[in-house]
């Protein structure tokens, strides 16, 4: 008598694979992933991009939005609940992601692979960026917590270095891209956009959300470069104060 032969099992090919629904715990992992990735990171990216969009304004006003941002209640608390442990768990869980992940753009060039390739490559130069950021601006040098309004020079000095202006570009960019596309994959995983013309169309609003978010960033650079502000002081608040005392003028 004939058996019965059990058919072969298909052959998958590589590439990115559909946006599915984690497994076991990685369901969770993934879901906090990606929320933690717009609230509260993508908040603060934006928060941070418009305070910074202060230093247009001159070096005053920038030292008097850090000062305002350090004087909140609890800020050293909001920093590692909202900002350094999310960014931890995000960028150390996305690279977990990355390593388990599968692509191969030179056999199957499609487009959700490469925009799988460059958010994780772009996730990578964020998180590099951030790190030395933080380490540089926050624990080297002046401390701009006691000193807020030494933040324009600390930054203005940073780059001066042609080096460091070129790493903060392109760092902006890769920032950008990395938050706008997450908001696309945020809306797709998370039902929001539910079928192909809807994520196609809200496509558009995060590549347009992208471009105004590094134009921001990129402008926001000119005012530590261009020549409105050279050689900003350290203290320009007590600047602003002694100049026209030198003047005579009577302060009261």
């Amino acid at each position: 008598m004939a058996t019965a032969q059990n058919p072969a099992a298909p052959t998958v090919r590589r590439g990115v694979q559909p946006l599915r629904a984690g497994e076991g715990w990685s369901f969770i992992w993934r879901k906090l992933h990606s929320l933690l990735g717009i609230i509260p990171l993508g908040a603060f990216l934006l928060e941070h991009l418009l305070s910074n969009f202060e230093a247009l304004k001159g070096p005053a006003a920038y030292g008097e939005q850090v000062r305002f941002l350090n004087s909140l209640p609890m800020v050293r608390v909001l920093e590692w609940v909202f900002i350094f442990l999310p960014l931890l768990y995000h960028a150390c869980y996305g690279v977990w992601i990355w390593l388990r992940g599968k692509s191969n753009i030179v056999y199957y060039p499609w487009a959700g692979n490469w925009l799988y390739v460059a958010q994780r490559y772009t996730g990578l130069i964020a998180f590099a960026y951030i790190a030395q950021h933080v380490i540089r601006q926050r624990f080297m040098g002046i401390a701009l917590p006691e000193h807020p309004y030494a933040a324009f020079a600390k930054v203005q000095q940073e780059l001066a270095n042609p080096w460091m202006l070129a790493v903060y570009i392109v760092a902006m960019i890769a920032i950008c891209w990395h938050f706008s596309y997450g908001v696309w994959l945020f809306a797709a995983k998370w039902g929001i956009t539910p079928g192909t013309k809807a994520r196609k169309r809200f496509g558009y609003v995060c590549v347009a959300l992208g471009l105004a978010l590094a134009i921001l960033g990129l402008v926001s650079m000119w005012a530590f470069v261009g020549p409105d502000y050279k050689n900003a002081p350290e203290n320009p608040a007590v600047s602003l104060v002694v100049a026209p005392a030198a003047a005579g003028t009577v302060l009261i």
